[in-house]
């Protein structure tokens, strides 16, 4: 861990990090903007008659790589299978 540096420099290490730090706090509150946003979108999905968990679902499945579910559909199967589910 590295401490902070005096001298000369440590005004301009001060305004550094104070930048960075409120870069931060906007960003939050980007994030939480569109966390409201999509908890909206959600809402108006299932105001006209979807199913928010199955959307939720899909866009998970949507940001997986195609292999990778293919993988989670062949194992989902095979538990299905054991389990006599089918």
């Amino acid at each position: 861990m590295t401490t902070p540096t005096t001298g000369h420099n440590s005004g301009d290490e001060s305004d550094r990090l104070r930048l960075l730090i409120e870069r931060v706090e906007r960003l939050e509150e980007e994030k939480k903007g569109i966390a409201d946003d999509i908890r909206d979108t959600y809402a108006e999905a299932k105001a006209t008659g979807y199913d928010a968990k199955i959307m939720r679902v899909i866009v998970r499945l949507r940001k997986m790589k195609p292999d990778d579910r293919r993988e989670m559909d062949a194992i989902l199967e095979t538990y299905k299978f054991a389990l006599d589910m089918d």
